[in-house]
């Protein structure tokens, strides 16, 4: 009996001491209070005790920590503002709480026309009383203030001040997190590119809620997975010759990251962002190099790399048209291999834009923007079949000539409009673009095959705002922002079927797009593009003339002319050959400083004498018809409007055209039907470009 007393005094202390234990593993808990608006609290999601970010939180950082939900739908961070946190209960629980880590996430109510434009003078004293009230409870408190989740175009207050408000509340946040030293993590930027995941354009769903709680555990815990590459670092690269050669990734916070390279070794720490960069010395294009990059339990090897020119190609069908379907592709195939000193990259897609339904597997990845994949390869008959014909014959020339490693990384979908191939940021903020963003499958800014072939591959689509790479920021959100700090030479452009319909607005877009590329990489780089073909599409021949234009309004550009090798009924002309030449020329030319003719006839003006009208060119000393026989594609435009054919004669380095009796003529027309045999060419052989050009008036007899 008194054996199982003790027994019995032994197990009770047994639990007192383990109850104990429990309670004081609990009090030791790191306490961590989440404060915020409706993104916080969870609205919209079906179970917020589970799905918020701040319960995903939790469930991330374990029993060590203690996450708290002080989110409050409606909050303004400002106290004079429409439903001011300060006054709220949750707030009051929040710094009553104690915390040894607080996360604030506040500011998207404050765009509210009743907030902002009243009272955004008190934002940063009213913000920096929140933090100084939470280390008033706690001194010791580790606070991280947040720069806002997104709101999308969808956002019935969004054009009419909100999109505004909202980018200069992210700029007042960096400012109170500097000012106030506290922790910065952006909740922005992993989200913007994700409008599918946010139903109201404003909360995200349970998807969304994952990624902002992951991208705070990153923050607070330092753990961002360990050492990591971009996908355009692999084996078999190019690195581009004569500037600071860069190597770049993401490891966890405060790493030391060692990088050998060309006998070298430079050693960085990740940022509090777990990103890290190692600049190297500018080279010139040499040896075959290896680049190694290792941690304290991580290394990653990087075998065969040479130094000379990247070239970013990119467009739709016809830059993605492969060498294989090329005239004498297959002949070419063969030879590749003997291209040594020619790399390619082909961020190749996951699944065609072809006229069938994609399954539930595409469309997730397509959803998380995992659209492309892909890594550089030696040009050789299996890498080449499939890489664009035009670039690869652009950089051989380039090899050929210059005799440096050339680097052709293509980025390229087949029927992409130019919206999708432009950033979110800029589409937002261009008036003429921003209501593309809305609802783009009924939006008549898109071509109407452009938005049916998107249908039909999004049938099965359950998520009403399910990405395409038709859709609007695609293909730059998924594609170009892969490669934007990768030095590289410039850019080549093939693309404009799929915005045929509206010329004016694709004379508006494509500066804008040459502008936001180059603000992305940060320097003026040349853009080369192709002049549509020749096909007998109505609006194709006022097209090139747009095209033909629009170089002019672009610096450091030039275009290529395709439409006599173009294809009356096919849109994929198959001479891809003599198009990645003349792109080729026009970079030896511009980009690489030699003397030579790069580009066709190309028109001055047009004066009438009596009943001859005689049209004056520059870039050509002397005129030629391609074929040796007479001009053909010159048209004459009366005062009424009315189109006449008429014959034209070469005299030296200007065309002289009979007037018919009797008639006004007010313009000049020169390769002006969709598709044309115009033929008229320089002592290089190249083309004129379709043009239009108005009587000279001050010239008339």
């Amino acid at each position: 009996m008194r054996t199982q007393k003790r027994n019995l005094l032994l197990l009770i202390t047994a639990f007192i001491f383990l109850f104990n234990l429990g309670m004081n593993a609990q009090q030791t808990a790191i306490k961590v209070a989440c404060i915020g608006d409706s993104v916080t609290a969870g609205y919209l999601l079906a179970n917020p005790k589970s799905e918020s970010y701040p319960s995903q939180l939790q469930v991330l950082m374990g029993s060590q920590y203690e996450v708290k939900n002080f989110g409050y739908s409606g909050a303004t961070l400002l106290k004079k503002g429409s439903k001011p946190y300060y006054k709220t209960k949750e707030c009051s629980d929040a710094i009553a709480y104690q915390p040894d880590i607080a996360i604030i996430h506040l500011g998207l109510n404050d765009t509210d026309p009743r907030n902002w434009p009243n009272y955004k003078d008190d934002f940063n004293a009213d913000y920096s009383w929140l933090i100084d009230a939470l280390r008033k409870q706690n001194p010791n408190v580790k606070i991280f203030i947040c720069r806002m989740t997104p709101i999308f175009n969808e956002h019935p207050r969004f054009k009419s001040g909100t999109r505004d408000w909202f980018w200069q509340i992210q700029e007042h946040i960096n400012e109170i997190a500097k000012a106030n030293k506290v922790h910065l993590i952006d909740l922005h930027e992993k989200l913007y590119s994700r409008p599918d995941l946010f139903p109201d354009a404003l909360h995200p769903t349970k998807e969304g809620a994952k990624i902002l709680a992951q991208t705070v555990y990153e923050n607070v815990t330092q753990d961002f997975g360990g050492l990591k590459l971009p996908a355009v670092f692999t084996d078999n690269m190019v690195l581009q010759r004569n500037l600071p050669i860069v190597i770049y990734g993401n490891a966890n916070g405060g790493e030391k990251v060692e990088v050998s390279f060309d006998k070298q070794k430079i050693t960085v720490s990740a940022n509090e962002y777990g990103k890290w960069k190692a600049v190297f010395p500018a080279m010139k294009s040499g040896e075959i190099q290896q680049i190694s990059i290792s941690t304290s339990n991580q290394n990653i090897t990087l075998k065969n790399i040479l130094i000379g020119d990247v070239w970013f190609c990119s467009g739709q069908s016809n830059m993605a048209f492969p060498l294989k379907k090329a005239e004498n592709g297959i002949s070419e195939l063969k030879k590749a291999a003997t291209n040594t000193k020619l790399r390619l990259f082909n961020f190749e897609v996951i699944q065609e834009t072809d006229e069938k339904a994609w399954d539930s597997l595409t469309l997730e990845k397509t959803n998380q923007l995992k659209y492309f994949s892909g890594n550089w390869k030696i040009c050789d008959s299996i890498s080449t079949k499939d890489f664009s014909a035009v670039a690869y014959y652009f950089g051989q020339n380039i090899v050929q000539e210059e005799n440096v490693p050339i680097g052709l990384v293509q980025v390229a979908v087949g029927g992409s409009p130019i919206e999708s191939w432009i950033d979110r940021y800029t589409l937002e903020h261009d008036d003429k673009e921003v209501d593309v963003l809305t609802n783009w499958r009924k939006s008549d800014f898109l071509m109407p095959w452009v938005r049916s072939r998107a249908d039909e591959n999004l049938k099965n689509a359950v998520n009403p705002k399910q990405r395409h790479p038709y859709d609007p920021c695609y293909n730059y959100e998924a594609g170009v922002s892969q490669f934007t700090e990768f030095p590289i030479k410039g850019f080549l452009w093939y693309q404009g079927e799929s915005n045929a319909h509206n010329i004016e607005l694709y004379e508006h877009l494509l500066p804008e797009l040459v502008k936001s590329w180059r603000k992305a990489w940060g320097i003026s780089l040349p853009f080369y593009f192709v002049q549509l073909s020749s096909i007998n599409r109505p609006s194709w021949a006022l097209f090139r003339d747009v095209q033909n234009r629009i170089q002019k309004k672009i610096p450091n550009s030039a275009m290529a002319v395709s439409m006599d090798f173009g294809d009356e009924t096919n849109v994929h002309p198959i001479k891809k050959e003599p198009i990645g030449d003349r792109l080729a020329l026009l970079a030896l030319k511009y980009t690489y400083g030699k003397k030579i003719t790069a580009e066709g006839p190309i028109p001055i003006k047009a004066i009438q004498k009596g009943n001859v009208i005689l049209v004056s060119f520059s870039n050509a000393k002397q005129l030629f018809t391609a074929d040796k026989k007479e001009v053909i594609g010159f048209e004459l435009v009366t005062d009424k409007g009315i189109r006449i054919e008429s014959k034209a004669i070469i005299v030296k380095d200007q065309v002289q055209i009979s007037i018919p009796k009797d008639q006004k003529i007010k313009e000049i027309l020169y390769a002006y039907k969709p598709f044309t045999t115009a033929n008229l060419v320089n002592e290089a052989s190249l083309p004129c470009s379709t043009f239009r050009l108005e009587l000279d008036s001050v010239h008339q007899n």
